[in-house]
């Protein structure tokens, strides 16, 4: 790898750690069920550049597939969070 490339992926780690640090503070202070659960989408979506960042300095390709994968079940994860809110679900924020 090349040198500015080290740098920009340690950059990118930097970054998305700290995105991570203040998605979890979102994530246990709430204050409400919607807050969380959004909190918790960022927090998957960080992990997802994360790994991509790591399969970018490995060099591994198969790192990809995983990022997908985790992307994809975030994502059913938020529309089954929504589906049950819609539903009425307990929110414990009204």
């Amino acid at each position: 790898m090349s040198n500015i490339l080290d740098y920009a992926v340690l950059g990118g780690f930097g970054i998305l750690s700290a995105a991570l640090l203040l998605s979890m503070v979102r994530l246990i202070k709430g204050p409400s069920l919607p807050d969380r659960v959004v909190a918790l989408e960022l927090i998957a979506s960080i992990t997802v550049g994360v790994i991509g960042l790591y399969a970018i300095r490995s060099g591994k390709d198969a790192y990809i597939d995983v990022t997908m994968v985790l992307a994809l079940t975030a994502f059913l994860a938020a529309i089954g969070f929504a589906r049950y809110l819609e539903r009425g679900g307990n929110r414990h924020d009204n």
